[in-house]
């Protein structure tokens, strides 16, 4: 086989760079370590850069969520505001009335509390059986905005251990039967049992006519007990 010439070695040694060229690779070692050398910084430049700037996007989203936060707070205090105008007022000092009554912190469901509102002027009545509960309610009540005046007709229950005794009986009479068990969910149960001297009366509201009813016949069922006058109302259905 022939030998290739000094001429001819020039020219396959230059093709040979120029296709190594095309392939993306140098045959020169220290223009490829450079090139490493540069997307390295390249890299770091990004990895640095995304660093440097989370502290920046942790701040703004914590700005954001304290923006949020107080927009939401302040909302919410527009809302306990009374209403300047009459016709709104009375209806917001209907709920707030109500709201203030059913979040004291003793009520249990063997009291009863009842209000009616006219004008800027609240009156209560009910049964209790804790005595500060009477003091607890007026207090409430007369701190809403605009309230002038409070009536407290609230009827603190005679302290008896039979009417203990009828409570507690009337509860699992009530509470403890399987087709009621849904009226015992929740941290106020809402049929009310008052026991005074021996005579039961039943305050709240149920689902129908037929709990209604259930409801009084499972209270009759009580041994000790002179009297049992059903009061519950049936939701949705007009008084």
């Amino acid at each position: 086989m022939p030998r290739l010439g000094r001429k001819e070695d020039k020219l396959c040694l230059s093709l040979m760079l120029v296709k190594r060229a095309d392939n993306g690779t140098s045959a020169n070692p220290l223009a490829s370590n450079g090139r490493k050398q540069n997307e390295r910084r390249y890299t770091m430049s990004r990895f640095n850069f995304f660093s440097s700037s989370r502290p920046v996007v942790a701040l703004a989203a914590g700005l954001a969520m304290m923006f949020a936060s107080q927009s939401g707070a302040f909302a919410a205090t527009l809302a306990k505001q009374a209403p300047r105008d009459q016709a709104h007022y009375q209806a917001w000092l209907q709920n707030e009335v109500r709201h203030q009554l059913v979040v004291l912190p003793y009520l249990t469901l063997f009291d009863n509390l009842e209000y009616k509102v006219e004008g800027t002027k609240v009156i209560l009545s009910g049964q209790v059986v804790r005595t500060t509960l009477k003091d607890d309610a007026a207090r409430a009540v007369k701190n809403i905005e605009g309230v002038t005046a409070v009536e407290n007709h609230i009827e603190i229950l005679p302290p008896s251990q039979m009417d203990a005794q009828i409570r507690r009986a009337e509860y699992q009479a009530i509470y403890g039967f399987a087709d009621l068990w849904k009226y015992a969910m929740g941290a106020l149960p809402p049929v009310h049992i008052i026991v005074d001297n021996g005579r039961v009366s039943l305050y709240g509201v149920v689902d129908s006519e037929a709990d209604k009813n259930l409801i009084g016949v499972r209270a009759n069922t009580v041994p000790g007990v002179f009297s049992v006058t059903n009061n519950l109302q049936v939701a949705n259905q007009s008084r």
